[in-house]
């Protein structure tokens, strides 16, 4: 996309985090500035989390004066944060629009983990009976920006709160991030960009409910993160309940489409899947699942389920949880059962809701 000077004229106030290097060159030529601009400039936003011009020192004034003139940054501003008593923080931002998003920093520091949970959508379209965020609505998409603030800003507390980066990134905050698919792929380029965060993209995980023509879009596309399916049930009748998706979305469809992304892609598949009480946590419940496992390499994060208000799901009992687990192990499944994390700031998976 070309952008010339009489475009330039009739523009206001446009996210200049919406130009890609090609528009950024384009946008310094039509400034008479010289092609190294658009790299400094690309820098300033990516690298250096930029979200002021005034900052951009390296640029001459005038170039500045004029991009302010024309141009915004659209930038998330914190508006609250939770910390919780096992060391979670949950971050609420506002973003330009006065809409509101959640994310969430997991330090594991036995395991040298830092994660950010990340959002991609204001509220979420999927209605997951058991989800906090699924009883909201949908507003809109994040921008690419958007989601990449949450990473630098998480990034910075982080390192305030833990004197430790990052380590890992998932996509697991509100919102379906398979429906917002050329942004989340757009920031996670910002992300891991030598001349932006420099993260590695193994370090990704991109979560879905199971859209299964996107899941083979990735693997079209040779994406190099990793994947993990929000599955919570191993039959139809079980996840039609609780996850609407799943009638365009079968568990048939969804394994042909995870077959095919590791067949084109070998890259990490896990299904996350949150086990409650007297619903999903049976041993046949635990059989029907190992067939799943088996399909391809896969690895299982059981969640405990972490109590939402006004929703009737339970957390499964230790000795259900246990022998559920075993079924698994015995036949060669790597499993890891995830603790909750920040349940009691609702933090933990699942509550992310705008909720203070």
């Amino acid at each position: 996309m070309h952008i010339g000077i009489i475009t330039f004229a009739t523009m206001t106030q446009k996210d200049i985090r919406l130009l890609d290097k090609t528009g950024l060159i384009d946008l310094a030529k039509a400034y008479n500035q010289p092609a190294f601009r658009a790299k400094q400039l690309y820098e300033w936003l990516w690298n250096k989390s930029c979200t002021s011009f005034d900052e951009m020192t390296s640029l001459p004034l005038g170039f500045r004066e004029r991009l302010k003139e024309d141009y915004t940054i659209n930038g998330i501003s914190e508006n609250l944060v939770q910390n919780s008593i096992d060391g979670t923080i949950k971050s609420r931002y506002e973003l330009h629009d006065g809409n509101m998003i959640e994310s969430v920093l997991i330090p594991v520091p036995e395991d040298n983990r830092y994660t950010v949970c990340v959002s991609s959508q204001v509220g979420c379209s999927l209605s997951c009976k058991f989800c906090a965020t699924g009883q909201m609505d949908r507003v809109r998409n994040l921008d690419p920006g958007e989601i990449y603030d949450q990473v630098a800003k998480t990034n910075v507390q982080s390192m305030a709160y833990y004197n430790h980066p990052l380590t890992n990134i998932v996509y697991m905050g509100m919102g379906e991030p398979l429906l917002t698919y050329g942004n989340v792929l757009k920031s996670i380029e910002y992300i891991t960009s030598p001349d932006g965060l420099g993260m590695s993209q193994k370090r990704i995980t991109v979560s879905t409910a199971g859209i299964a023509k996107m899941i083979k879009r990735m693997a079209d596309d040779q994406v190099k993160f990793n994947l993990a399916l929000s599955l919570h049930a191993a039959d139809d009748l079980k996840r039609n309940e609780i996850m609407p998706i799943n009638e365009q979305n079968n568990l048939e469809i969804l394994m042909d489409a995870l077959s095919y992304f590791y067949q084109n892609t070998k890259n990490k598949i896990s299904y996350e899947y949150i086990i409650f009480k007297d619903f999903n946590d049976g041993v046949e419940d635990a059989r029907k699942l190992l067939k799943l496992c088996k399909k391809f390499p896969v690895k299982l994060n059981i969640i405990e389920y972490n109590q939402v208000e006004g929703l009737n799901y339970k957390k499964a009992t230790k000795n259900n949880l246990d022998a559920f687990a075993k079924v698994l192990t015995d036949n060669g499944v790597m499993v890891t059962v995830r603790k909750s994390r920040g349940e009691d700031i609702d933090a933990a998976c699942g509550q992310l809701a705008n909720k203070a």
